[in-house]
This record gives structure tokens, sequence and C-alpha cells, in this order.
């Protein structure tokens, strides 16, 4: 064995665990040891990492977070593998504890639990403040979090109902040549909402809940004129809203309640010469006590990896449009 290379043993008690690691066809044994340059060779009962010093340590620290996770009941995937050895890498992997705690139990059984520092950090800011932004690209659970949050707090009677709320911002499409009534037509915008309640609390119990009128899904124009109390409020897809639309939800906190607020300020949908207020209120409320703004980055994103790439591609091209102040080809200028 050369001098700069070592070994170093795993012992396993269940193999089956380590198989269910590596994935079919070892295709995340295969991402693991291209991403640290070393070899890991599995026989009965032992894995055995064999490369440079460094990159064994790395490696072995990587497989013994992935496989406490395991022991958790936490299903391994591509992107809890990419992000603990990104935690390794940056030797931060100490904070991967700090992912072990679990907000609540789906329907189906599944813990729900923050999957990213950054999760964990806007997690706790909404534990700990009456309003929070939660501001950032898709893919990072912004929405999915939040509605977490409010059914936990809602089971543990903290609240006696939740509020859902979007802008129907028409995106390129007109809702005027959509079928059906009002509320048919500002359905698909609040869809997502849906979803996500229908994942965590369960078809049946999600609709017991808004039929008692415990649970409300509504378009944002349905919020004014009313005082919210004893209630939490999730704002998705804030960056669709005027300033006046903001202020406007935001003044509708009442007493015994909570207000998140969710937007990605890169996919505003608003026409051209519209001022979104999610940009306004950052810089109005930035300093305000018991209001925080968290933001997520493309290393929080837990959808395929490729979508991390794709907000690194986009956010690079416009920093160089910014610089450059060219006009990108396919864009009209006028």
């Amino acid at each position: 064995m050369p001098e700069n290379v070592i070994e170093t043993n795993i012992q396993i008690d269940d193999m089956e665990k380590i198989m269910n690691l590596f994935g079919n066809f070892d295709q995340n044994l295969k991402v693991i040891e291209n991403e640290f340059n070393a070899d890991i060779i599995v026989r009965e009962g032992q894995v055995k990492i064999v490369g440079e010093e460094k990159a064994v340590g790395m490696l072995k620290k990587t497989l013994d977070i992935l496989l406490k996770m395991q022991e958790t009941g936490e299903i391994i995937t591509s992107h809890s593998i990419s992000y603990t050895i990104g935690l390794v890498k940056e030797g931060e992997e100490n904070r991967a504890d700090e992912l072990s705690d679990v907000i609540i139990t789906s329907a189906r059984g599944k813990a729900i639990k923050s999957k990213t520092i950054g999760q964990k950090k806007y997690v706790d800011a909404i534990q700990n403040n009456d309003i929070v932004f939660g501001i950032g690209p898709a893919g990072t659970g912004k929405t999915y979090l939040a509605v977490a949050m409010a059914v936990k707090a809602f089971k543990n009677r903290e609240v006696s109902r939740i509020v859902l709320t979007r802008p129907a911002v028409e995106a390129g499409e007109k809702l005027g040549f959509l079928p059906g009534d009002l509320q048919t037509k500002v359905d698909p915008y609040l869809r997502p909402l849906y979803d996500a309640l229908h994942d965590i609390m369960g078809v049946e119990t999600y609709q017991k809940h808004i039929e008692r009128g415990a649970i409300e899904i509504a378009p944002l124009a349905y919020m004014r004129g009313r005082t919210l109390d004893d209630s939490y409020i999730i704002l998705d897809e804030a960056q669709n809203t005027s300033p006046e639309q903001m202020k406007m939800f935001l003044t509708r906190l009442g007493f015994g309640s909570k207000a998140i607020i969710t937007g990605d300020i890169t996919q505003i949908d608003l026409p051209r010469g519209k001022y979104s207020g999610l940009k306004e209120v950052m810089e109005v409320l930035k300093n305000v006590k018991d209001i925080e703004f968290i933001y997520f980055h493309e290393k929080d994103v837990v959808r395929h990896k490729l979508v991390r790439d794709i907000i690194k591609a986009y956010e690079k091209y416009e920093d160089k449009k910014k610089l450059t102040g060219e006009v990108p080809t396919g864009e009209i200028s006028e």
C-alpha cells in the first residue's frame, strides 16, 4: 500500500441497512466514492474504506452520519447523501444532529423533519416569532414546513384555526377564460396548499376541519376587512402581492395569532411596472423586533439535484446581466 494511502473499517451488524444505504446497483456508493476519490469495499459484516487519509476520514464521517440517520427511520435519498457530503466537506458534520428533531408525523406515519440547516433555522424562527418571512427559491420547503408547523400548533391547541392564502395573479393565464365559478377559477392557484394539508393531515381529517371552518383556504383578496384572532395564517407566493396587499395582510393579524409569509423574489409574476410587496416589506420591516426574515439558498433545495443546478445557473446569468447591462439573446429591449 502506498505511503499516503490508508484504510479504515466500519463494523456493520445489519448488512441490509448498508445495502439500502448504497442503493440499487450501488448507485449511492458510486456517488460517495467519486466525491471523496476513495474506494469502498463491502464484505460480510464490514465496510472497508481505502484512500488518502483526509478523504478516508471525511468519507467515514459521511457514512457514520448516514447510518445514524437510517437508525432514526430516515429514508436515505440522493439529497440527504449530497447534503451530508457538503456538511462534511465544510467541516460542519456536527450540525447534522440538528436535523433529527421531528416536527410532526404525517397522516401516513412519515416523520416530517428539517432536511437542511437553512430549514432548521426557518422552523426555529417560526417557533420563536409571531411573524416570519421565508424567502428563497422553489423546492426549499418554505410552504410545506410552514403548513407542518401550522398543523402542529393546531393539534396542540395553540391556535383554533388555520388560514392559508395566496394572491391569485394571472401568471400568463386569464381567469376569465377558465371554466366554472370564481372558486373553481382560483382553486388552481391554491392547489399547492391543499396538497400540503392533504399530505400532513390526511384527506378525511382535512375535510372535517374545512367543513367546521377550522381550516380556511382562500385568495388574498378575501382577507380584506377581517381581523384574524387565535389563528395560524400563511401567505404563500408573497412575491406576487402589491405593497398595498402586503400591508393589508400584515394588519389582519389579531391576538394569539402567528403569520408566516413565503415567497421567491426571483419569480415575480406581477404585470410589468408593478412593484412586489415582498420586496418592499424586506426593507420596511427589516429592523422590527419579533419579525424575522429567513433567506434560503440553492443548497436548501430538496428536489432533484438538477433543480439546484438550474437555480445556480440562473443566478450566474442574472449576475452577468447586471454587470454587463447587456440584453440577453431572446429578450426584446424597449
